[in-house]
């Protein structure tokens, strides 16, 4: 925490300066003692900031509780009675915090957070502009649009022209032009010194010029920081009503101003998390207890509210704030800043503090922020500007929730368009629809799931897979119920319902399996038959295997088997076809030899394949890396290898013709050995099997060569293989 003192006291003075107007603010606003707000903000710098886990969130009194400080004050009657409800309201939020209830924080979505600090920008510079010109009525942190004396943002900014004044004019130009200027040429000896601190030392050195040369420009008081003058203690501090414990009004607040003070607190938290250029996340259940301990002990002593503040945060990051000291620094300067400093700090003019919340307020907001979350949709872009639009015109809370609800509808909408996955598969049984649920399926999915179900033709087969859900909701449960149980059964529709975990309500179910019948092998052509193994190895190199059931399939075979193709293969451990080609149980005949090279055996196996089993396309495989060919290529001949390698080591005399010399290391040329004895396996096999011959003369049945990347996983096929003359 002191490794950055160098950053953080420097950014620690500034918030101090900026904040210590705005804690009187918010305290005259709320019709609470003046220095109530001085309490609470010392409290949320130093208890709060020690307590907190974020380095760089500032707490003190929040505008956007004032209305309903305003409201609990005037309902029970008296200030010590509201204490108590500040007290329990406390209590009730540390509760929250150890019940993780900081988990909400999570579900806002970004779009309104950056609506929200969009939204503070243009207030700060909205509300700033008077007090930077010298209209200095209202209080510093009255950020409602509707104002308590019947005026608002807007109408207060027609009002300047009566009540301007040149000297704060002068300030507060000299001020803006400081701070753009030093920014960009920073003076080396004063780098650890931001510039709103040079920009309070020039207000008030101009100030005091004025004051001497030109009186007509002196700003009095009512244009300066007022810290009230502490004739005892006594008038400080006031404590709570513990009597009125019982009362239901005081409960009614404690919890009201605690629900508001958890939101604001959650939103302003991950405002901050946004800006801040470390992107460093704090705990929201921590900072629940945290605010919680302030509150109560605020509420202990006559302090107001406290939330974690964005304004202050804000300036907090932006002056240069590396951890929570600048936080806990700011407090210790406030809370000796009544006793010691104030004939200084009511030196400093209002309109110089004004530029530094202007400047930060354009930070907020910038031409860029808007540009990016335009370039995002129209989904994006409508809840932030209407979130902006609310705060605007309303104030934080109730503007971050009319943020939220339009987000919602096009959550809604979102969710009844595209929930799930739904693909059309075609298996060797014909078209399959398979519908994907993700990993939580909540009521909001009902209407699309339910439409999906009830809109699929009769005679249907239907996939419903909820391997990858860890939540479904019972609604959900009910719909699948109701299909499974009814619908599917008066619309024929075969249904495998599965994935489903033993603490649902609804089990397991698969109706078919990917499992052909005599007569539909036979229906099949052999380029059709190429085409599911080209499908079934797409979906292998995309990982999208389909269900195999196999514990079904074993039922369904039991008693015979209608294979669509044998595949004569190598045997490395790679170049299972079963695996490479998305086949199920009894879709394939595999024969396996090293090399996949022919003899009598293999030719008979073949053979057998196609006129007993009645397979109608043969594809012989050779892969990448293949060992057989490369004990080929090096000439291994001890013992039974020889039978293989001597079979491709006419492939390797083949390739020499064309490559010399053959480069064993090269993967091209070995690549091209493999497709050459892939080639003369083919040749051999048409040339020794009379059978085999005249059945692909005939067209009946197809012999096609492959080529097995072992890298990648893809099956690339050649051209059709015709009978040798």
């Amino acid at each position: 925490m002191f490794t950055n003192i160098k950053q953080d006291i420097p950014s620690g003075l500034v918030v101090f300066l900026v904040a210590l107007p705005l804690c009187l603010g918010v305290a005259l606003a709320s019709g609470a003692p003046l220095l109530s707000g001085v309490i609470s903000g010392v409290i949320g710098g130093i208890i709060v900031g020690i307590l907190s886990h974020s380095n760089t969130s500032v707490s003190g009194p929040a505008a956007g509780l004032v209305t309903l400080v305003l409201a609990a004050i005037a309902s029970l009657g008296d200030y010590s009675t509201f204490l108590l409800a500040v007290f329990l309201a406390g209590l009730i939020q540390i509760f929250i915090g150890f019940l993780k209830g900081g988990f909400i924080a999570n579900y806002i979505p970004s779009n309104v957070i950056q609506g929200l600090l969009a939204s503070i920008g243009i207030i700060l510079i909205l509300k700033q502009i008077p007090h930077a010109v010298g209209f200095d009525v209202d209080p510093e942190e009255d950020f409602i649009f509707f104002q308590k004396d019947g005026e608002n943002t807007f109408s207060e900014l027609f009002n300047i022209m009566k009540y301007f004044s040149w000297g704060a004019v002068i300030i507060a130009f000299s001020s803006l032009a400081l701070m753009i200027g030093y920014d960009k040429t920073k003076w080396k000896p004063l780098k650890y010194l931001p510039s709103p601190v040079i920009v309070i030392l020039l207000g008030v050195l101009l100030n005091k010029i004025f004051q001497i040369l030109y009186p007509g420009l002196y700003l009095s008081e009512k244009h300066l920081v007022t810290i009230p003058n502490i004739k005892n203690w006594e008038s400080v501090f006031f404590f709570p009503n513990f009597s009125a414990i019982t009362e239901t009004k005081v409960w009614y607040f404690a919890f009201t101003i605690a629900a508001f003070a958890t939101l604001e607190t959650l939103l302003n938290l991950d405002a901050v998390e946004r800006i801040d250029p470390h992107k460093r996340l704090a705990s929201p259940n921590r900072e629940l207890v945290a605010q919680g301990v302030g509150n109560s002990l605020s509420g202990l002593i006559g302090g107001l509210p406290i939330t974690s503040v964005i304004v202050r945060s804000s300036v907090n990051i932006y002056a240069g704030a590396q951890s929570k000291f600048s936080t806990i620094f700011h407090g210790i300067l406030l809370s000796i800043s009544v006793v010691f400093f104030e004939s200084f700090l009511n030196l400093i003019p209002l309109s110089s503090l004004a530029v530094i919340l202007i400047v930060t307020g354009f930070k907020l907001t910038n031409l860029n922020l808007y540009q990016s979350i335009y370039k995002k949709g129209f989904y994006q872009f409508l809840p932030f500007i209407a979130t902006i639009i609310a705060i605007i015109f309303t104030d934080l809370l109730t503007g971050v929730l009319i943020g939220l609800s339009i987000s919602f509808i096009f959550i809604l909408k979102n969710n009844y368009k595209n929930p799930f996955l739904v693909e059309t598969e075609t298996l060797n049984i014909g078209e399959t629809v398979r519908i994907e649920l993700p990993n939580q399926v909540s009521f909001l999915n009902k209407a699309s799931i339910k439409d999906t179900l009830w809109a699929l033709p009769e005679n249907s087969k239907l996939i419903v897979d909820a391997s990858n859900c860890n939540f479904i909701d019972h609604d959900i449960l009910e719909v699948l119920e109701e299909f499974k149980s009814v619908v599917s059964v008066e619309k024929k529709i075969q249904l495998n319902l599965i994935g489903l975990k033993d603490s649902y309500e609804l089990s397991d179910q698969v109706q078919f399996v990917n499992i052909l019948d005599k007569e539909a092998q036979q229906k099949l052509t052999p380029d059709e038959i190429l085409d599911f193994l080209k499908r079934g190895n797409e979906r292998f190199v995309k990982g999208k295997w389909s269900e195999k059931y196999f514990k079904h399939q074993v039922n369904a075979t039991a008693f015979g088997q209608n294979p669509i193709a044998v595949v004569l293969s190598c045997i490395d451990s790679r170049t299972s076809p079963e695996i490479i080609f998305d086949a199920g149980l009894g879709d394939i005949i595999s024969i396996r030899i090293a090399g996949n090279i022919v003899n009598e055996e293999i030719l008979g196996s073949l053979e057998l394949s196609c006129d007993k089993i009645g397979t109608k396309l043969i594809v012989v495989l050779g892969h990448s890396n293949c060992g057989a060919v490369s004990s080929a290529l090096y000439s291994l001949r001890e013992g039974n290898i020889a039978s293989i390698t001597n079979k491709i080591q006419k492939a390797i005399d083949e390739s020499e013709k064309i490559i010399h010399p053959i480069q064993k290391q090269n993967e091209h040329i070995f690549n091209h050995v493999v497709k050459a004895n892939v080639k003369n396996s083919i040749t051999e096999i048409l040339t020794n099997s009379s059978y085999l011959s005249e059945k692909v003369n005939t067209k009946e049945i197809k012999i096609v060569s492959g080529f097995y990347d072992t890298s990648s996983g893809e099956v690339q096929f050649f051209e059709n293989i015709e009978s040798q003359p």
